[in-house]
């Protein structure tokens, strides 16, 4: 073992990404968009990695930039929520 602890790595979540859904895509941009959507407003700490990977391999599936740019502003408040709570966390392991 690389020298974690089997209770340390229980406390990563395990994915979820449907294969269907990287592999086949939503059947249409709107599908696919309210899915960015819909993990934007679910993810939670534990799961934003897991969270960013899906919306990232939904947003690869919109077929212009015009749609990829509606997805946009759900990309970036993940992104801006997983540096919020890693800060948090690095804030947390100093005191």
């Amino acid at each position: 073992m690389s020298g974690s602890s089997p209770t340390r790595m229980m406390d990563k979540p395990l994915g979820f990404v449907a294969l269907k859904s990287i592999k086949q895509g939503p059947r249409d941009p709107r599908a696919a968009l309210a899915q960015i959507r819909e993990i934007y407003f679910k993810t939670t700490k534990r799961t934003i990695e897991h969270d960013i990977a899906h919306a990232i391999e939904l947003l690869k599936s919109l077929p212009d930039e015009e749609e990829r740019d509606k997805a946009a502003v759900y990309m970036d408040g993940l992104s801006q929520m997983r540096n919020e709570w890693a800060r948090a966390e690095k804030k947390k392991r100093r005191t």
